[in-house]
């Protein structure tokens, strides 16, 4: 019997009552035998995929506008990423790219510099994961610099690692019963220019945050010449989808250049060409001098990158390394994934991403629940609130909104407390996002009239 071929022009086609029946059985068995630490918005149990497209045990078809967590950036199994996992798997598997050489850890690292949002030459070095380019960016950031401080931001989330974790702070249950984490971390607010003060402008706002690092942190719990590192999400991911604003990226780039401090920019959700640039903090026109990759950068293979400036890479040998980090078929599948954003996928990520925002930029005033809209690219996040007044969270709206889409046949994910993510690959067309956006609006009425 001839299989269908799912094509990226395909939109939701539910078959059974969700979950159905082959999705009950294997729920039934992750319930037995799988970690219950897991995080599941809803019961999709899914089999395989092709572009936009997911399919599930059961045959039901949906609209993945959540990319596996911001990371199938080309969709599922491009033909051309597919081909190169292949090739590579029937030559060379592994041989550990920390004892000895591949030549196509080069030829992506070389690829790398040409497109790093900092001037000048720059190192790489490879992981598995954004949590372990974290980890890896912590450690650089201290033996470089020989200081022990790190500034982040509340809502931030840059993994679950112990030391990706202690950076983190999203969520409480991430890090309940965890503590002690690494000591020496100090947490800011993020310019979360939504839930600034009433009657406070962004400007004035904007310095107000930019102010407590200088007159709060430095004046009484970290001298600025004990700090190694600041390391902010240039979109926070985890945190909302909240873009940070422009001059307070300009704000962090002149306290780090005053104090010699490094500026890190985690681009593990919001990089890889998600925003319609290669990476996020480019539209703020500020250089990092590291950046933290994975996620969208290799289509699903796991690939962690961790892109310095290279006098700052002067770590010697034995100071830090990863057995699987930069495996030959994960660094195949970055390649082909960067010819593909390269050739169509950022492109496109401004042009659809420029079309969502302004078809649902009018739901703050349309819709009593929806309290504000933001973002760049295909990285947008819609905000739900009870009362746009108090702009009091709408967490369970918010997930009842989530679940209502998925019964329609398309996957969103939350972001924050009361946010949802818009992160369809990057090969999206306006035709799947009319679809999806129309799903979208008709469940958050459905929830506004249920209220």
């Amino acid at each position: 019997m001839a299989t269908k071929t799912m094509t990226t022009a395909d939109g939701p086609n539910i078959k059974t009552k969700l979950p159905g029946p082959n999705a009950q059985r294997i729920l039934e068995g992750d319930a037995k035998y799988i970690s219950p630490s897991y995080t599941r918005s809803y019961p999709l149990v899914a089999k395989r995929g092709r572009g936009v497209i997911v399919e599930d045990v059961d045959g039901n078809e949906f609209l993945d506008f959540s990319s596996g967590i911001a990371v199938v950036s080309t969709g599922h199994c491009h033909p051309e990423v597919v081909a190169a996992i292949q090739r590579q798997a029937g030559e060379l598997i592994h041989m550990s790219g920390t004892d000895f050489y591949y030549e196509n850890l080069i030829t992506l690292a070389e690829r790398l510099s040409k497109i790093a949002p900092m001037s000048g030459p720059v190192r790489a070095y490879y992981g598995n994961s954004g949590a372990e380019a974290i980890e890896a960016a912590i450690k650089l950031a201290r033996y470089h610099t020989k200081r022990q401080g790190i500034i982040a931001f509340y809502g931030a989330f840059h993994g679950r690692t112990m030391g990706a974790l202690s950076l983190t702070a999203s969520k409480t249950q991430q890090r309940r019963r965890f503590s002690p984490v690494m000591p020496g971390v100090a947490h800011v607010p993020f310019p979360y220019v939504y839930r600034r003060p009433e009657g406070m402008s962004e400007a004035q706002f904007v310095n107000e945050c930019v102010q407590f690092i200088e007159d709060k942190v430095f004046k009484t719990i970290m001298a600025p010449e004990e700090c190694a590192a600041i390391f902010i999400e240039p979109i926070q991911g985890e945190g909302g989808y909240v873009p940070a604003p422009t001059e307070f990226m300009k704000e962090l780039r002149r306290i780090c250049d005053e104090n010699g401090i490094l500026l890190v920019a985690d681009e593990v959700q919001c990089g890889a060409g998600r925003t319609g640039k290669w990476w996020a903090i480019e539209h703020t026109g500020v250089e990092p001098d590291m950046v933290t990759i994975a996620k969208g950068i290799a289509s699903g293979m796991p690939l962690g990158v961790t892109l310095a400036r290279a006098p700052i890479m002067d770590w010697v040998p034995g100071s830090h390394a990863s057995t699987f980090g930069g495996n030959p078929i994960c660094i195949e599948a970055a390649l082909a994934t960067m010819d593909v954003l390269e050739r169509e996928g950022i492109r496109n990520a401004e042009v659809v991403g420029n079309y969502i925002l302004q078809r649902i930029n009018s739901w703050v005033k349309t819709h009593p629940m929806v309290g504000d809209v933001r973002g760049i690219g295909l990285m947008l996040g819609v905000e739900l609130v009870k009362d746009k007044r108090t702009k009091e969270q709408a967490h369970d709206e918010r997930d009842r909104v989530v679940e209502l889409a998925f019964e329609r046949g398309v996957l969103f994910l939350g972001a924050g407390h009361n946010s949802i993510r818009i992160a369809p690959p990057l090969i999206v067309t306006r035709e799947q996002a009319d679809i999806a956006i129309d799903v979208l609006e008709e469940c958050i009425a459905i929830v506004e009239k249920g209220k």
